[in-house]
C-alpha cells in the first residue's frame, strides 16, 4: 500500500516531463482553420489566436503567485507524500501522505478566512521487543491526527497575513501508534511579501492540548516555517523552506527538529487545470536520537480559481 502514492507520483512526473518537451504545451487550445481567400489571411484575422499564449502566460503566472500564497483567495488541493528516512537503530523509513485542502471564504468586502485542514495518512514503523533475539520490525498504517486552521486575513494590505486558531484533533488510527490522543488548541499565524522575484514569509503556531487521555503525554508543541520562493522562467521556481522547525515544550533533551531544504517546483497547465508539482529534499540538521535524519518530498497540488 505504501508504495501507490510513490508510484503515482513518478507516473505524473513523467508525464509532465514527456508534455513539456511537446510543441505548445503550456498554452491554450486553439482552433485551426484553414483560409479561404486572402482576407482571411490579413493580420487582423490572426490577432485573436496571437493573443492566447500571452493570456495562458498571465493565467499560469498568477497561478504561480497564489500557489506561493498559503492564504491566497484561491482553493487549493495539495496531495502531499513524504518519505522520513533513517528511523531507529534499524534504519526505518517513515511515510506520510498528507491532503491539506485550503478553501478562502469572503467574510464582506475587506475580510477572508482561509481553512486549512491538514489531514495524514501515516506509516509508521516501529519494533517489538523479544525475549531474546533482535527486536521484530513491524508498522502501522492508517489515519493520523488531523489539524484545521482558520485565518481570518484582510483583503487588501501591503504585507499579505493572516491569523486565527489552529486545532488538534485526535482522530489517529490505530490509536496507540497513530494518535496523540489529545484535543488542542492554539494560535496560527502567516505573514509575506510577494517582490517581483517571488515570495518570502514565515508561518508559526504553538498547540496546546486541553482535553484527553489522561495515559498520554500533554501536548505544548511549536511549529515553525520560513519560506522562500525564487522565481524562474518558464513557470519554474526554487523553494528554499522547511518542512517545520518545531519544538516540543514538554521535553528537556531532544526538544527541537530542525529540518533545512528545498527543491524546484512548477506551475503546469492540463487542459484548464491548473496544477503545481514540487520535488523537495530536507536534511535534519537538529533532531532527537534515533528519528529520521532526512526527507525526501513529492508535492501536486490542483489549483481552482476562487468563485466570484
Amino acid at each position: 500500500m505504501r508504495r501507490k502514492p510513490f508510484l503515482l507520483f513518478i507516473g505524473v512526473l513523467a508525464v509532465s516531463i514527456t508534455l513539456s518537451a511537446a510543441p505548445g504545451w503550456g498554452q491554450g487550445p486553439r482552433e485551426v482553420t484553414e483560409a479561404t481567400d486572402a482576407s482571411e489571411a490579413t493580420p487582423p484575422a490572426q490577432a485573436p489566436q496571437a493573443a492566447a499564449p500571452a493570456t495562458d502566460a498571465a493565467a499560469l503566472e498568477k497561478a504561480r503567485k497564489a500557489a506561493q500564497n498559503p492564504i491566497a483567495s484561491m482553493i487549493s488541493v495539495p496531495f502531499q507524500e513524504n518519505w522520513n528516512y533513517g528511523i531507529g537503530n534499524a534504519d526505518r523509513t517513515q511515510n506520510a501522505f498528507v491532503i491539506q485542502p485550503v478553501v478562502p471564504i469572503g467574510l464582506g468586502e475587506h475580510w477572508n478566512v482561509i481553512a486549512r485542514i491538514v489531514t495524514p495518512i501515516v506509516y509508521q514503523p516501529y519494533a517489538i521487543p523479544q525475549a531474546s533475539g533482535a527486536p521484530i520490525q513491524t508498522g502501522a498504517y492508517g489515519l493520523g491526527d488531523m489539524q484545521p486552521q482558520f485565518f481570518f486575513s484582510p483583503t487588501k494590505s501591503k504585507v499579505i497575513w493572516g491569523a486565527g486558531p489552529i486545532f488538534l484533533v485526535p482522530t489517529g488510527t490505530p490509536y496507540r501508534y497513530l494518535s496523540q490522543g489529545k484535543f488542542g488548541i492554539g494560535p496560527t499565524i502567516v505573514a509575506l511579501v510577494q517582490p517581483r522575484f517571488g515570495t518570502v514569509g514565515v508561518l508559526v503556531n504553538n498547540i496546546w492540548s486541553v482535553a484527553g487521555h489522561q495515559d498520554r503525554p500533554d501536548v505544548n508543541q511549536f511549529y515553525l516555517q520560513p519560506f522562500m520562493n525564487y522565481n524562474l522562467r518558464k513557470n519554474w521556481y526554487i523553494s528554499v523552506t522547511t518542512t517545520g522547525i518545531t519544538a516540543n515544550w514538554e521535553r528537556t533533551a531532544g526538544r527541537w527538529v530542525v529540518p533545512i531544504g528545498g527543491g524546484p517546483g512548477r506551475i503546469w497547465k492540463f487542459g484548464h487545470q491548473a496544477v503545481n508539482v514540487q520535488t523537495f529534499f530536507f536534511g535534519n540538521v537538529v533532531h532527537p536520537q534515533g528519528a529520521s535524519t532526512w526527507t525526501f518530498r513529492m508535492a501536486f497540488t490542483l489549483l481552482f480559481p476562487k468563485p466570484r
